[in-house]
Parts: structure tokens; sequence; C-alpha cells
């Protein structure tokens, strides 16, 4: 069984920083791609970021460039999202996704494996 569980969001103010925290249980997680995405009302789960195995291999959607850092910590078992420069745009709940393939991936099909999301919201 394989869960994984999001912490760290919360309200910030414009330009202030987060940073969310996915503990995955298991010890397969080493073997994992990692992503990132997110929902706002109204509109679909995109994606934000994704870190491959073993951090190697990073990639971000253009949004995001800049101001947010994907990394991951095998020893721990976590995948961390380090959020700076937070816009209201922002603002959504996000969702850390594995998956046992191990190559990063922006699309969502294809992670197997998601937490339960975490609410993250930036004030003007």
């Amino acid at each position: 069984q394989v869960q994984l569980v999001e912490s760290g969001g919360g309200l910030v103010q414009a330009g202030g920083s987060l940073r969310l925290s996915c503990a995955a249980s298991g010890r397969t997680f080493s073997s994992y791609a990692m992503g990132w995405f997110r929902q706002a009302p109204g509109k679909e789960r995109e994606f934000v970021a994704t870190i491959n195995w073993n951090g190697g291999s990073t990639y971000y959607t253009d949004s995001v460039k800049g101001r947010v850092i994907i990394s991951r910590d095998n020893g721990k078992n976590t995948v961390y999202l380090q959020m700076n420069s937070l816009k209201p745009e922002d603002t959504a709940v996000y969702y850390c996704a594995g998956r046992s393939g191990g190559l990063r991936s922006t699309r969502p099909d294809e992670y197997a494996y998601w937490g339960q999301g975490t609410q993250v919201t930036v004030s003007s």
C-alpha cells in the first residue's frame, strides 16, 4: 500500500513563501518519479513540477519557473515544493503524485499514486 500525505499549505500574502512536503509510505519511494499538480475551483488539474527518481532531472511549468523548486530526500521518503514570490494566481489545492516508472512526467494520467492535497491560498 502506497500512501502520500501533503502538508505545509496555508494562507500567505503575495510575495511570500511556502514549502510543501509530501511524505510517502513504504520503501519504494526512491524508485518513483514524483510530481506536483494543482487545481483551482472551476479549473482542470494542472501540472506544476516533476522530478525523476534520483532527483537529477526536474521540469516546471512556465508559470512557476524561477519561483518554485522541487526537490526530494529519498532517505526521508519525502518530496518538497519550495514556492517563493507567491502570487494570488497560485491559489489552489496542491497535490503530490508518484509514478513507479521513475521518469519525470507532466501528465496526471501517468501517475498512479496521489495524495489528498493541501490548500494554498495567496492573498493580494
